[in-house]
Protein backbone atom coordinates (compact mmCIF):
# COMPACT_ATOMS: atom_id res chain seq x y z
CA UNK A 1 0.00 0.00 0.00
CA UNK A 2 2.66 2.18 1.24
CA UNK A 3 4.75 1.88 -2.27
CA UNK A 4 1.06 2.50 -4.18
CA UNK A 5 0.74 5.83 -2.40
CA UNK A 6 4.73 6.57 -3.43
CA UNK A 7 3.57 6.32 -7.16
CA UNK A 8 0.95 7.95 -6.95
CA UNK A 9 2.53 11.01 -5.08
CA UNK A 10 5.22 10.66 -8.04
CA UNK A 11 2.05 11.14 -10.60
CA UNK A 12 0.60 13.80 -8.48
CA UNK A 13 4.09 16.25 -8.24
CA UNK A 14 4.95 15.37 -12.09
CA UNK A 15 2.29 16.35 -13.62
CA UNK A 16 2.43 19.42 -11.35
CA UNK A 17 5.68 20.01 -12.18
CA UNK A 18 5.28 19.88 -16.00
CA UNK A 19 2.18 21.90 -15.85
CA UNK A 20 3.93 24.63 -14.32
CA UNK A 21 7.21 23.86 -17.18
CA UNK A 22 4.35 25.12 -19.60
CA UNK A 23 3.97 28.72 -17.77
CA UNK A 24 7.77 29.73 -19.43
CA UNK A 25 6.78 29.64 -23.05
CA UNK A 26 2.84 31.58 -22.25
CA UNK A 27 5.20 33.74 -20.14
CA UNK A 28 7.11 34.90 -23.17
CA UNK A 29 5.05 34.89 -25.51
CA UNK A 30 3.29 37.70 -23.19
CA UNK A 31 6.56 39.88 -22.81
CA UNK A 32 7.10 40.10 -26.51
CA UNK A 33 3.45 41.33 -26.64
CA UNK A 34 3.92 44.46 -24.50
CA UNK A 35 2.71 42.84 -20.86
CA UNK A 36 4.62 43.21 -18.16
CA UNK A 37 5.75 41.52 -14.73
CA UNK A 38 2.86 42.77 -13.02
CA UNK A 39 0.17 42.38 -15.57
CA UNK A 40 1.18 38.66 -15.84
CA UNK A 41 1.00 37.67 -12.21
CA UNK A 42 -2.01 39.59 -11.26
CA UNK A 43 -4.24 37.95 -13.94
CA UNK A 44 -2.32 34.22 -12.54
CA UNK A 45 -3.27 35.37 -9.50
CA UNK A 46 -7.08 36.48 -9.25
CA UNK A 47 -8.05 34.32 -12.46
CA UNK A 48 -6.51 31.08 -10.68
CA UNK A 49 -8.30 32.46 -7.07
CA UNK A 50 -11.81 32.80 -8.78
CA UNK A 51 -11.66 29.42 -10.48
CA UNK A 52 -10.55 27.90 -7.30
CA UNK A 53 -13.25 29.90 -5.46
CA UNK A 54 -15.57 28.18 -8.05
CA UNK A 55 -14.82 24.84 -7.71
CA UNK A 56 -14.59 24.88 -2.99
CA UNK A 57 -18.55 26.18 -3.73
CA UNK A 58 -19.55 23.65 -5.59
CA UNK A 59 -17.60 20.59 -3.88
CA UNK A 60 -19.39 22.13 -0.53
CA UNK A 61 -22.95 21.50 -2.02
CA UNK A 62 -21.60 18.09 -2.87
CA UNK A 63 -20.12 17.20 0.27
CA UNK A 64 -18.94 18.46 3.94
CA UNK A 65 -15.55 20.12 3.69
CA UNK A 66 -13.35 19.68 6.81
CA UNK A 67 -12.73 23.10 8.73
CA UNK A 68 -9.66 25.15 8.18
CA UNK A 69 -8.38 24.77 11.95
CA UNK A 70 -7.47 28.67 12.37
CA UNK A 71 -4.09 28.41 13.32
CA UNK A 72 -3.70 26.34 9.85
CA UNK A 73 -5.49 29.29 7.72
CA UNK A 74 -2.88 31.88 8.53
CA UNK A 75 0.28 28.89 8.20
CA UNK A 76 -1.53 28.52 4.36
CA UNK A 77 -1.41 32.37 3.79
CA UNK A 78 2.20 32.67 4.94
CA UNK A 79 3.74 29.55 3.00
CA UNK A 80 1.26 30.15 0.03
CA UNK A 81 2.75 33.92 -0.20
CA UNK A 82 6.13 31.59 -1.58
CA UNK A 83 4.12 30.93 -4.73
CA UNK A 84 3.76 35.01 -5.22
CA UNK A 85 7.45 35.03 -4.67
CA UNK A 86 8.34 32.22 -6.67
CA UNK A 87 6.32 33.66 -9.96
CA UNK A 88 7.54 37.09 -9.38
CA UNK A 89 11.26 36.38 -8.74
CA UNK A 90 11.20 33.69 -11.88
CA UNK A 91 9.30 36.15 -14.62
CA UNK A 92 11.33 38.87 -13.40
CA UNK A 93 14.46 36.60 -13.84
CA UNK A 94 13.75 35.99 -17.65
CA UNK A 95 13.87 39.46 -17.91
CA UNK A 96 17.66 39.56 -17.85
CA UNK A 97 18.70 36.42 -18.87
CA UNK A 98 18.29 33.71 -21.11
CA UNK A 99 14.93 31.14 -20.14
CA UNK A 100 17.45 28.03 -20.27
CA UNK A 101 19.50 29.74 -17.57
CA UNK A 102 16.27 30.73 -15.49
CA UNK A 103 15.41 27.23 -15.44
CA UNK A 104 18.57 25.86 -14.30
CA UNK A 105 18.61 28.76 -11.77
CA UNK A 106 15.03 27.33 -10.78
CA UNK A 107 16.49 23.67 -10.70
CA UNK A 108 18.58 24.47 -7.77
CA UNK A 109 15.51 23.54 -5.74
CA UNK A 110 16.89 20.03 -6.15
CA UNK A 111 19.97 20.60 -4.03
CA UNK A 112 18.46 23.47 -1.88
CA UNK A 113 15.29 21.00 -0.84
CA UNK A 114 17.42 17.54 -0.55
CA UNK A 115 19.58 20.25 1.88
CA UNK A 116 16.64 21.39 3.97
CA UNK A 117 14.96 17.99 4.20
CA UNK A 118 18.18 16.36 5.58
CA UNK A 119 18.35 19.45 8.05
CA UNK A 120 14.69 18.83 9.35
CA UNK A 121 14.87 14.93 9.75
CA UNK A 122 18.85 15.11 11.21
CA UNK A 123 20.04 12.81 8.90
CA UNK A 124 21.89 12.19 5.52
CA UNK A 125 20.16 11.98 2.62
CA UNK A 126 20.04 8.42 0.81
CA UNK A 127 22.52 7.20 -1.81
CA UNK A 128 20.00 7.46 -4.38
CA UNK A 129 18.91 10.60 -3.47
CA UNK A 130 22.23 12.22 -3.85
CA UNK A 131 23.01 10.32 -7.06
CA UNK A 132 19.42 11.28 -8.62
CA UNK A 133 20.55 14.88 -7.79
CA UNK A 134 23.65 14.79 -9.13
CA UNK A 135 22.40 13.42 -12.81
CA UNK A 136 19.63 15.69 -12.77
CA UNK A 137 22.34 18.91 -12.23
CA UNK A 138 24.22 17.40 -15.03
CA UNK A 139 21.08 16.25 -17.30
CA UNK A 140 20.12 20.18 -16.80
CA UNK A 141 23.23 21.53 -18.29
CA UNK A 142 22.98 19.10 -21.31
CA UNK A 143 18.73 20.10 -21.24
CA UNK A 144 19.39 24.33 -21.63
CA UNK A 145 22.29 23.66 -23.81
CA UNK A 146 24.78 25.42 -21.75
CA UNK A 147 28.11 23.89 -23.02
CA UNK A 148 27.12 24.66 -26.80
CA UNK A 149 26.46 28.26 -26.09
CA UNK A 150 28.00 31.37 -24.60
CA UNK A 151 26.52 32.23 -21.59
CA UNK A 152 26.13 36.16 -20.55
CA UNK A 153 25.40 35.71 -16.67
CA UNK A 154 23.16 38.80 -15.56
CA UNK A 155 23.84 39.76 -11.91
CA UNK A 156 20.26 40.62 -11.88
CA UNK A 157 18.82 37.54 -13.49
CA UNK A 158 21.29 35.47 -11.24
CA UNK A 159 19.84 37.28 -7.81
CA UNK A 160 16.11 36.73 -9.12
CA UNK A 161 16.30 33.48 -10.16
CA UNK A 162 18.40 31.78 -7.26
CA UNK A 163 15.53 33.66 -5.16
CA UNK A 164 12.88 32.03 -7.24
CA UNK A 165 14.39 28.75 -6.37
CA UNK A 166 14.37 29.34 -2.56
CA UNK A 167 11.25 30.34 -3.00
CA UNK A 168 10.00 27.14 -4.89
CA UNK A 169 11.76 24.87 -2.35
CA UNK A 170 9.33 26.95 0.43
CA UNK A 171 6.39 26.09 -1.87
CA UNK A 172 7.00 22.30 -2.14
CA UNK A 173 7.81 22.49 1.82
CA UNK A 174 4.63 23.65 2.28
CA UNK A 175 2.90 21.21 0.03
CA UNK A 176 4.72 18.83 1.92
CA UNK A 177 3.75 19.43 5.93
CA UNK A 178 0.66 21.65 6.08
CA UNK A 179 -2.64 21.26 6.73
CA UNK A 180 -2.73 17.46 5.32
CA UNK A 181 -6.35 16.92 6.61
CA UNK A 182 -7.45 19.18 3.87
CA UNK A 183 -8.75 18.78 0.19
CA UNK A 184 -5.85 19.71 -2.27
CA UNK A 185 -8.41 22.04 -3.95
CA UNK A 186 -9.53 23.92 -0.55
CA UNK A 187 -5.87 23.66 0.49
CA UNK A 188 -4.56 25.59 -2.76
CA UNK A 189 -7.32 28.63 -2.67
CA UNK A 190 -6.10 29.62 0.94
CA UNK A 191 -2.22 29.29 -0.12
CA UNK A 192 -3.39 31.25 -3.12
CA UNK A 193 -4.49 34.18 -0.94
CA UNK A 194 -1.15 34.38 0.34
CA UNK A 195 0.42 34.66 -3.00
CA UNK A 196 -2.13 37.31 -4.19
CA UNK A 197 -0.94 39.39 -1.36
CA UNK A 198 1.89 39.22 -2.48
CA UNK A 199 1.40 39.79 -5.96
CA UNK A 200 -1.06 42.58 -5.08
CA UNK A 201 1.77 44.76 -3.36
CA UNK A 202 3.99 44.51 -6.22
CA UNK A 203 1.25 45.79 -8.68
CA UNK A 204 0.52 48.76 -5.67
CA UNK A 205 3.86 49.52 -5.85
CA UNK A 206 4.86 49.24 -9.50
CA UNK A 207 2.28 51.72 -10.66
CA UNK A 208 3.89 54.35 -7.86
CA UNK A 209 7.22 55.37 -8.58
CA UNK A 210 8.01 57.35 -5.52
CA UNK A 211 7.82 54.55 -3.05
CA UNK A 212 10.70 52.55 -4.86
CA UNK A 213 13.06 55.01 -3.03
CA UNK A 214 12.00 53.92 0.45
CA UNK A 215 12.47 50.87 2.17
CA UNK A 216 12.20 47.10 0.95
CA UNK A 217 11.28 48.68 -2.44
CA UNK A 218 14.33 49.99 -2.83
CA UNK A 219 15.70 46.63 -3.47
CA UNK A 220 13.68 45.53 -6.39
CA UNK A 221 14.69 49.14 -7.74
CA UNK A 222 18.47 48.13 -7.42
CA UNK A 223 18.07 45.07 -8.67
CA UNK A 224 15.60 45.88 -11.42
CA UNK A 225 15.48 48.00 -14.91
CA UNK A 226 11.83 48.79 -14.60
CA UNK A 227 10.82 52.16 -14.08
CA UNK A 228 7.40 52.57 -11.89
CA UNK A 229 4.90 54.49 -13.11
CA UNK A 230 5.46 54.79 -16.58
CA UNK A 231 3.34 52.09 -17.79
CA UNK A 232 -0.72 52.02 -17.01
CA UNK A 233 -1.86 48.88 -16.19
CA UNK A 234 -3.18 46.88 -19.36
CA UNK A 235 -6.58 44.90 -18.46
CA UNK A 236 -6.55 43.03 -21.83
CA UNK A 237 -3.68 40.66 -20.38
CA UNK A 238 -6.96 39.37 -18.17
CA UNK A 239 -9.03 37.89 -21.21
CA UNK A 240 -5.74 37.20 -23.86
CA UNK A 241 -3.35 35.71 -21.23
CA UNK A 242 -5.18 35.20 -17.53
CA UNK A 243 -7.06 31.51 -18.10
CA UNK A 244 -4.21 29.89 -19.30
CA UNK A 245 -1.70 31.74 -16.55
CA UNK A 246 -4.62 30.72 -14.34
CA UNK A 247 -4.63 27.17 -15.09
CA UNK A 248 -1.27 26.42 -15.31
CA UNK A 249 0.23 28.40 -13.18
CA UNK A 250 -2.11 29.30 -9.93
CA UNK A 251 -4.47 26.56 -10.46
CA UNK A 252 -3.45 23.06 -11.53
CA UNK A 253 0.25 22.72 -9.91
CA UNK A 254 -0.62 23.89 -6.82
CA UNK A 255 -3.38 21.34 -6.26
CA UNK A 256 -1.36 18.63 -7.78
CA UNK A 257 1.29 19.01 -5.27
CA UNK A 258 -0.74 19.46 -2.18
CA UNK A 259 -1.97 16.21 -3.43
CA UNK A 260 1.46 14.64 -4.05
CA UNK A 261 4.00 16.27 -1.83
CA UNK A 262 2.45 13.76 1.35
CA UNK A 263 2.88 10.84 -0.42
CA UNK A 264 6.72 11.57 -1.66
CA UNK A 265 8.23 13.43 0.78
CA UNK A 266 10.13 16.81 0.06
CA UNK A 267 13.57 15.17 -1.30
CA UNK A 268 11.77 12.46 -3.45
CA UNK A 269 8.98 15.47 -4.47
CA UNK A 270 11.89 17.86 -5.82
CA UNK A 271 13.42 15.17 -7.37
CA UNK A 272 10.42 14.32 -9.76
CA UNK A 273 9.53 18.04 -10.12
CA UNK A 274 12.83 18.75 -12.54
CA UNK A 275 10.12 17.39 -14.60
CA UNK A 276 9.37 21.02 -15.07
CA UNK A 277 12.63 21.49 -17.11
CA UNK A 278 12.14 18.73 -20.40
CA UNK A 279 8.48 19.94 -20.58
CA UNK A 280 9.61 23.82 -20.86
CA UNK A 281 12.30 22.53 -23.49
CA UNK A 282 9.26 20.58 -25.09
CA UNK A 283 7.14 23.59 -25.34
CA UNK A 284 9.77 25.63 -26.53
CA UNK A 285 10.24 23.07 -29.23
CA UNK A 286 6.58 22.93 -30.40
CA UNK A 287 4.82 26.17 -29.48
CA UNK A 288 8.27 28.65 -30.02
CA UNK A 289 9.50 26.67 -32.86
CA UNK A 290 13.18 27.06 -30.92
CA UNK A 291 16.13 24.75 -32.15
CA UNK A 292 16.21 21.25 -29.85
CA UNK A 293 19.71 20.01 -30.25
CA UNK A 294 20.77 16.12 -29.34
CA UNK A 295 22.39 17.24 -26.41
CA UNK A 296 19.29 19.31 -25.21
CA UNK A 297 17.31 15.78 -25.73
CA UNK A 298 20.11 13.77 -24.14
CA UNK A 299 20.06 15.96 -21.60
CA UNK A 300 16.03 15.37 -20.94
CA UNK A 301 16.88 11.60 -21.00
CA UNK A 302 19.10 11.89 -17.50
CA UNK A 303 17.01 13.57 -16.16
CA UNK A 304 13.85 11.19 -16.70
CA UNK A 305 16.37 8.20 -15.61
CA UNK A 306 17.39 9.92 -12.57
CA UNK A 307 13.78 10.13 -11.56
CA UNK A 308 13.25 6.33 -12.29
CA UNK A 309 16.26 5.32 -10.56
CA UNK A 310 14.62 7.49 -7.53
CA UNK A 311 11.83 5.44 -7.58
CA UNK A 312 12.79 2.12 -7.95
CA UNK A 313 13.76 0.00 -5.39
CA UNK A 314 16.30 -2.32 -6.81
CA UNK A 315 16.47 -5.70 -5.99
CA UNK A 316 12.60 -6.04 -5.11
CA UNK A 317 9.25 -6.94 -7.49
Amino acid sequence: MENKNILKGVLFVGLGASFYGMLATFVKVAYDQGYTTAEVTTAQFAIGILILGIVNLIMMNKKSLPKVEKIDKKRLVLAGSSLGFTSLFYYLSVQYINVSIAIVLLMQTVWISILVESILNKQIPSAKKLIAMVLVLFGTVLATNLINQEVELNPKGLFWGFLAACSFTSTMFSSNKIANYLPPYKKSLWMLYGGAIVVSLFLFFSQLGPFYSEGLFSLYRNFSDDVAGIHSFNFSIFYVWGLPLAVFGTVLPPILLNKGFPHTGLGLGSIVSSLELPVSVTMAFIVLQEKVLLIQWTGIAIIIFAIIISNVSFGKK
